[in-house]
């Protein structure tokens, strides 16, 4: 049964905003616990806001913190924090931190929310499929003990189903790849923007998970990234111009088996087209309106689907969408503006929040001329979340 939530979701659309964004030096290994990077990120986006820790009262983060929100907050010097939560299901999450933090302060729990996200998985002896022995448990189960151990190894067989299915190449992939690079290079943040990309480079890439070569999967690396969430009415007030949050959804769809339900619908409709559906129910706007899009791209093919899911254009046409520059700088559509996981660095997507602030504010180093809405996407293939920001 559908939930009839206009009324409840008109109170936070556009008149919540994201008001400081801040974050780490990105890397392959920050050499510190993420406890300090978490805080010290944290200090930079309300130091961007122009607040102090003591406006804070609220707090979103994800549940694969190794920190505790009353922690968080007692080294920041937070007096009285009085709305928290975290949020599950990895690069499904970031975008939900904002959701949440936009309804807390809506419904009157809290004034002024932090979001954030601090990762530490840059080593290779950090990732869980790495070690000798993986923990099979949940719907792990239904593939683990098949060899499908790796993210890629699951993504792999989505892009293989979407091949055969729809007739997508490898050079479509690889345009994402290559859209992704050129806007890093642009990014003095980004981890590989000194190393250009070209489609015989793509194409030579060794194989990691088939038909997936090492270009298709994004880096791993350890950041830090938060963003304060308040009302318009006191966004006014501060130092940058507000990123409105226009509309925010979350969704799992049915019977979401974690990454792997690529066998779930004969049209490959993933969780993000079930939480699309939601986001642009509650918006005013919709996806023609969308200046850039950051969509979440732990791999390639996650884009192309995106581009589907979130109504770019009509399922099995998010390979030949990407011809042409269409999703690069100057093109009808561009996306990962920043470079995103693949180029830019890995943090759940956290980082994709911090650029379409930046491209409403009109301070992008891949800036989109007059972006006045932007899109941004968690991942697809497990329960996820979405947004939309746009300018007053």
């Amino acid at each position: 049964m559908a939930v009839d939530d206009d009324l409840f979701f008109s109170r936070i659309r556009d008149r919540v905003a994201i008001v400081g964004i801040g974050h780490l030096p990105f890397a392959k290994d920050i050499g510190r616990p993420i406890a300090d990077t978490a805080v010290e990120a944290i200090q930079r986006a309300l130091d961007d806001a122009g607040l102090a820790a003591e406006d804070v009262d609220g707090m979103s983060m994800l549940e694969m913190e190794a920190t505790h929100e009353v922690s968080i907050a007692r080294r920041l010097g937070v007096r009285n924090l009085r709305w928290w939560d975290k949020i599950s299901y990895g690069g499904g999450a970031s975008c939900a931190t904002v959701m949440h933090a936009a309804a807390a302060i809506a419904a009157g729990l809290a004034t002024t929310v932090v979001c954030h996200r601090a990762r530490n998985r840059g080593a290779k002896t950090s990732r869980p499929w790495s070690q000798e022995r993986v923990l099979v448990r949940d719907d792990k189960a239904l593939h683990v003990p098949w060899g499908l151990i790796r993210p890629v190894d699951v993504i792999g067989m989505w892009a293989h189903r979407h091949m055969h299915e729809f007739g997508t190449t490898r050079e479509h992939f690889g345009n994402v790849a290559i859209a992704a690079r050129k806007h890093a290079q642009r990014n003095p943040f980004a981890l590989m923007r000194d190393r250009p990309l070209d489609m015989a480079t793509y194409l030579s890439g060794r194989v990691v998970g088939y038909p997936l070569h090492l270009y298709d999967c994004c880096l791993e690396s350890d950041g830090a990234l938060a963003c304060v969430v308040t009302s318009v009415e006191r966004a006014r007030d501060l130092r940058q111009k507000p990123a409105l949050v226009h509309s925010v959804a979350q969704a799992s769809g049915p019977n979401p088996v974690h990454l792997a339900n690529y066998n779930n619908t004969p049209t490959m409709e993933t969780t993000s087209r079930f939480c699309a559906e939601i986001l642009w129910r509650r918006s005013q706007l919709g996806p023609a309106d969308m200046d850039c899009a950051q969509i979440y791209d732990a791999f390639t093919p996650l884009v192309i689907m995106g581009l589907e899911d979130y109504g770019f254009c009509k399922r099995g046409e998010g390979g030949p969408f990407t011809e042409g520059g269409r999703i690069e700088l100057g093109g009808a559509l561009p996306v990962l503006t920043s470079g995103g996981g693949l180029s830019e660095a890995y943090v759940h997507g956290f980082n994709l929040i911090v650029e379409a602030v930046r491209q409403i504010r009109g301070t992008s180093t891949g800036q989109v001329a007059g972006c006045k809405a932007t899109l941004v996407t968690g991942a697809s293939g497990v329960a996820t979340s979405a947004l939309v920001l746009r300018g007053e």
